[in-house]
């Protein structure tokens, strides 16, 4: 297992984070500064992000019913609340699959598995998240075809795949794509203004019943589920690296 994977799996951060963590030496391998992108560690040998032993732990994904004045980080400079103030202490080293912004209520996953977390987030794979819109005022469906032709946003080509009302000022959307704060950019480049926002499903995940503030871990089934949707070159379970005793 190449270097980056192995921190990956080890709950350090995604692929991409990791590369930057070895490009930056502050990754050690027997006490060596090691920038060589190749290697591979084994489990014999003592690998350390900034000074602190790393190890291949058992994969752990939660998802959270995020509630609205959260915010998706582990701390903030403005001593907001955070997703990590619902969990119990004992999840210190799971990290968010993406983010919701603080307003943003709905489903949020959390995991140590760095290598899920690049392929739900990976651009190529167009991942599928649904969300509940509720406006300002009645939406007006004429609009739809701009939404989903696409708008402008800071140079990138914004689009929403799917949309139907519920009623008269609330919808559902579907998005493949991952643009900061993107729905309520979106609907206020159209003149309205989003008053509440619920993401309820990501890809064949759905938030369903789960109470605002709640977690609860995904289950083997839904697991499995994901992988198939979104590989990723993942290893198969019974290639990853046993977690150490």
């Amino acid at each position: 297992m190449r270097l980056n994977r192995f921190l990956a799996a080890a709950g350090v951060g995604s692929r991409r984070q990791c590369d930057e963590l070895i490009a930056a030496g502050r990754v050690t391998i027997n006490g060596k500064i090691c920038t060589d992108f190749s290697a591979e560690p084994d489990a014999r040998d003592h690998v350390k992000v900034n000074g602190k032993l790393v190890h291949v732990a058992s994969p752990f994904t939660i998802m959270l019913h995020k509630p609205a004045g959260f915010v998706s980080t582990r701390r903030d400079p403005r001593a907001r609340d955070t997703v990590f103030d619902l969990l119990p202490a004992k999840f210190g080293r799971l990290f968010n699959i993406g983010r919701l912004d603080a307003q943003t209520e709905g489903l949020l996953l959390l995991t140590n598995d760095g290598e899920l977390a690049q392929s739900l987030t990976h651009p190529r794979y167009k991942i599928e998240k649904e969300y509940e819109v509720t406006l300002d005022r009645p939406w007006d469906p004429a609009l739809a075809s701009k939404l989903l032709r696409g708008i402008f946003l800071e140079g990138h080509r914004a689009r929403i795949a799917r949309l139907h009302s519920l009623s008269p000022v609330r919808l559902r959307v579907v998005l493949r794509q991952g643009i900061n704060r993107q729905i309520r950019r979106m609907f206020e480049a159209l003149g309205y203004r989003v008053k509440r926002l619920i993401r309820v499903r990501i890809a064949n995940l759905q938030l369903s019943d789960l109470p605002k503030g709640h977690w609860r871990p995904l289950t083997k089934r839904e697991l499995n589920s994901l992988e198939e949707r979104a590989p990723a070159n993942r290893a198969p379970a019974s290639q990853k690296l046993r977690p150490r005793r």
